[in-house]
């Protein structure tokens, strides 16, 4: 296998090199014909998917995990639909910024260009091939993907279908890869690849992320794990709140920007916590918290492991925090959070400003549900994922944020002394 991801890079590298100075426009153009192909091939790639979520089903995989694993025509649909968003977006490759001309004449600024060779490591979401080589292609960048065991067969459906429409269009094949062996060994020696690899990003789990960034030699961004918060002030509207909070949980329970823990003002507690109890317990979610929660709404079961404040369930199960304070609240969150996206519910202006000041988050809300923390959401078109660290990028992650930049400077003869 050493020896198939050896030859994945070297093509990876020439494939990179193959994107230089290619228009724009025929950047767009293949991005439409990859999103036609995608619509065309979608019996093939539903057959493909169909055996996947069977699959995981007789592996006993939860279902809020075969969910994001299962596609369907309207999927499929919205997958060549962030092709076509991707396409009509501005290309950040070539822009010059931050110009100026230095006292001894000089011209200097910054060129952007792409960062070259990306390497994703995700899990079974078989979307993400098809966003990710979008991203990749627009800015400039060749992909290399491994993705998880339970989606083969669909990504290597997708790919494919994108693989034909480059080779149709004249373009290198090679700009986007799939590695066929899913397993752990594979994965590890991926991580190893710095010789060809220029940039690896996981998409995935706690664990698969904290894997990447123990193991990696090659930079890499993290993304993905999102333990988000939702705080329910003492001004808070409350029919808002729990609207935002059954959305935030129940739309998609096994996406990173769902909401997995309630914080809630001791001055509405009583009031509140019942009400969203009842509600959430509608749709089947499990209610787990603290003593004080437990006590006001009989079917919360009581934390007893502090770990459980950190995990991000990514299942129809939230847990539940009453706070006597806002900033109470703020340090909870700030014990617990993963950097992904927090938000409040409140009717104060100052208490939404002190919030937002003091949550340290990709994306800090107020009075809006978590799940907008989506590249497509913020209009981004699609996202590679979305970064919960500093550098280079923090959350959902566009065209701009597969680019680097170069200084480029002009003289007409300086000479240093």
């Amino acid at each position: 296998m050493r020896l198939l991801l050896e030859e994945i890079g070297v093509n990876a590298r020439k494939a990179k090199w193959s994107l230089a100075g290619v228009p724009s426009g025929d950047r767009n153009r293949l991005l439409e014909l990859s999103a036609a192909a995608l619509e065309s091939g979608a019996d093939r790639i539903l057959a493909e998917n169909a055996r996947d979520a069977d699959a995981a089903e007789a592996a006993s995989v939860k279902p809020a995990l075969i969910d994001r694993l299962t596609l369907n025509a309207e999927r499929i649909a919205g997958m060549a639909g962030g092709l076509r968003k991707v396409a009509a977006l501005p290309d950040p490759v070539g822009e010059f910024f931050d110009t100026r001309t230095l006292p001894n004449g000089l011209i200097i600024g910054k060129k952007r260009v792409p960062l070259g060779v990306v390497a994703i490591i995700y899990e079974s979401r078989p979307n993400v091939t098809s966003d990710a080589f979008g991203l990749c292609f627009k800015s400039g960048n060749a992909v290399i993907l491994r993705g998880g065991k339970e989606a083969i067969r669909s990504n290597a459906a997708i790919v494919a279908v994108i693989r034909a429409a480059l080779a149709k269009a004249g373009f290198d094949e090679d700009v986007i890869q799939l590695i066929p062996d899913t397993s752990r060994e594979t994965a590890a020696a991926l991580m190893k690849l710095n010789k060809y690899v220029d940039v690896l990003i996981p998409r995935g789990s706690a664990s698969l992320i904290r894997s990447v960034t123990d193991n990696a030699t090659i930079p890499t961004i993290e993304t993905g794990v999102g333990n988000c918060h939702i705080y329910v002030d003492e001004s808070a509207d409350l029919s808002m709140a729990e609207r935002i909070i059954v959305n935030a949980k129940v739309q998609r329970p096994g996406v990173c920007n769902a909401c997995e823990k309630i914080v809630i003002h001791g001055a509405v507690a009583d009031a509140f916590l019942p009400r969203i109890a009842a509600a959430l317990s509608a749709h089947g979610v499990e209610l787990r918290g603290d003593e004080r929660a437990a006590g006001i709404a009989p079917a919360v079961s009581v934390i007893t492991d502090p770990e459980e404040w950190f995990e991000e369930y990514l299942d129809l199960k939230i847990g539940i925090k009453i706070s006597d304070s806002l900033d109470d609240a703020i340090r909870h969150i700030r014990a617990f959070t993963s950097g992904h996206s927090e938000a409040i519910i409140t009717e104060s202006y100052a208490a939404s400003q002190r919030f937002l000041a003091d949550i340290d988050a990709a994306a800090v809300y107020v009075n809006a549900s978590t799940r907008f923390t989506d590249g497509e959401e913020f209009g981004l078109g699609a996202e590679i994922g979305i970064s919960t660290q500093k550098l280079h990028a923090r959350g959902p992650m566009g065209l701009r944020e597969l680019t680097s930049y170069k200084y480029v400077v002009y003289g007409d003869g300086q000479i240093r002394g």
